[in-house]
């Protein structure tokens, strides 16, 4: 049984967030959450949405946590970190049983859940590494399947020193190709986050000529390195139509990217997937950062809906 850094099991990380607080969630939490469900677009409009990820605001949350962190912060989506042993207790030594009260506690909450974020790569030049990293993507879909999501967040991720730019480029082709058959037959989407050095959106785009599972798509990271080369419109266009349901934001009061001109592009595309908040800043209360952090979103997509 695996142990987090406080020496405490995933296994009773999640019992006591499942079952010793659940009452006491239930009655004094959920019906006030409740009541702030998501605001629904305009009929016939689907409109792209706000959420959360766990890395790393989220790292000590149980589920009933946070449930009630984000519908005070009125975030209705939430991706789980896995691999972390965070407080959430979502990985793959799940039982079938556990796995169904993980799925039952989001359901009965106002919150989606998005999916998982992993941690797998599939840039190895060792077959044996690739092959784990297959299977453990594999398992995953199995688990976001079982809980509740609808997607898996995977890495490109890297080049390494005397191997061929364009071998790694079709062997992380080859891999989604595999993983993402696998993810069709569960109706779980494969997330490739840009991230790494073979990561950004010129070699994303490359990796996804590649690939030809419609369950793979892209996930945007948001990251400064997106503004290289011919600025980040251009780099936008090049991944725009392998987009999937989810992106990755970060702090929204960086300058450094160009927030504001990714949601311009998304409103204009009619994208209506999530933007997930990414934070790791160190801030007094999460909470509350978390609100600011929807708030100025908010103001954004309200920017870009005058446009």
């Amino acid at each position: 049984m695996s142990l987090d850094r406080k020496g405490i099991s995933r296994r009773n990380l999640l019992t006591r967030g499942l079952g010793a607080t659940a009452g006491a969630v239930a009655a004094t939490v959920l019906p006030s959450c409740d009541a702030l469900r998501a605001p629904k677009a305009a009929k016939g409009v689907e409109r792209t949405r706000f959420g959360f990820t766990t890395y790393q605001w989220g790292e000590d949350w149980d589920i009933p946590t946070l449930i009630a962190n984000c519908c005070k912060a009125e975030v209705f989506g939430v991706e789980l970190r896995t691999s972390q042993s965070y407080a959430h207790g979502v990985e793959l030594d799940l039982t079938a049983r556990q796995r169904s009260e993980v799925k039952k506690r989001f359901a009965d909450s106002p919150l989606t859940l998005v999916g998982l974020a992993t941690s797998e790569r599939f840039d190895f030049p060792d077959a044996g590494q690739l092959k784990a990293a297959i299977e453990n993507t594999k398992a995953y879909i199995v688990l976001s399947e079982d809980v509740g999501g609808s997607g898996v967040r995977v890495f490109p991720n890297s080049f390494h020193e005397g191997v061929a730019r364009e071998k790694t480029i079709e062997q992380i082709g080859s891999s989604l190709n595999i993983v993402g058959a696998f993810a069709g037959n569960y109706g779980q989407q494969v997330r490739l986050e840009a991230h790494g050095n073979a990561g950004d959106l010129t070699t994303i785009r490359a990796i996804m000529d590649h690939v030809v599972q419609p369950s793979v798509r892209v996930k945007l990271n948001s990251d400064r390195g997106d503004t290289q080369g011919q600025g980040f419109e251009h780099n936008f266009n090049l991944v725009k139509d392998y987009l999937g349901d989810t992106l990755h934001l970060h702090n929204l009061k960086d300058a450094q990217f160009p927030y504001q001109l990714q949601m311009d592009l998304l409103v204009k595309m009619d994208w209506s997937g999530w933007q997930l908040l990414e934070a790791s800043d160190k801030v007094p209360d999460r909470v509350q950062a978390l609100i600011e952090q929807r708030e100025i979103w908010d103001r954004m997509l309200a920017n870009s809906l005058k446009a």
